[in-house]
């Protein structure tokens, strides 16, 4: 399915409440699409909605109604193992927070979801990580632990370990909210690069208006609605 041109991701009048103690409704008929290779950016006032669909299209919250495809395939109501398998195989994920494993080394770190997919041999995962790493200028520091690093390189290599598994869309959730500008410019162009040399995906939600400027394609959301 995941050949040709299309799009990888597409989101089909999909709502959300929250019920505690009172039934609020945080997404709102929600539709949009996001083609093969786009770098979109999703933008928004804090409380608009932003961060509960990247969960819902991450297939991590399936308490929705509506529906979300990715690669062609309807995700709502599949078992926690198809989405676990979806997830795995097809989405990489940047954080505002790295969420690196201290305990283990950089190389490691990128290593473990190709690991725990274990499509290849330990051997090519880490031939694949150390590549990874040397694309995003860290490979210098691959055997050190990962605490050792500064935000900027673990934010590099976060999204190393995005990509291990070569994902077809990477989700980033304020990716550069804990950067400084020279390093928000560094993950952005390493953004641009896996959109239009790699071909992937990217939905990145963001406050920074310069970063949502420059993406391919802003997405604005307001009261939980797509508005723009």
């Amino acid at each position: 399915m995941s050949e040709g041109t299309g799009n990888i991701l597409e989101v089909v009048k999909v709502n959300k409440s929250f019920h505690d103690p009172v039934t609020v409704p945080v997404l709102k008929d929600v539709s949009m699409a996001v083609k093969r290779g786009e770098f979109v950016s999703v933008t928004g006032k804090s409380g608009c909605g932003k961060s509960t669909l990247l969960y819902i299209l991450s297939t991590m919250d399936t308490d929705y109604e509506g529906q979300v495809i990715i690669d062609n395939e309807p995700t709502f109501g599949l078992t926690g193992e198809r989405l676990s398998q979806i997830r795995n195989e097809k989405i990489g994920f940047v954080f505002q927070f790295h969420y690196l494993l201290s305990e283990f080394s950089v190389l490691k770190n990128v290593m473990l979801p190709g690991l725990k997919l274990a499509k290849r041999s330990t051997a090519e995962i880490e031939a694949r990580a150390m590549e990874l790493l040397k694309d995003l200028q860290v490979e210098d520091q691959a055997l050190k632990m990962a605490n050792q690093l500064s935000g900027g390189q673990k934010q590099r290599v976060a999204i190393a370990r995005s990509m291990i598994n070569d994902p077809l869309i990477i989700m980033g959730d304020e990716p550069t909210g804990n950067l400084d500008k020279k390093n928000s410019e560094i993950v952005f162009d390493i953004f641009q690069k896996i959109a239009s040399e790699h071909k992937r995906s990217l939905l990145v939600v963001t406050h920074d208006n310069d970063f949502a400027a420059r993406t391919d394609r802003t997405i604005v959301m307001d009261d939980g609605r797509v508005v723009g």
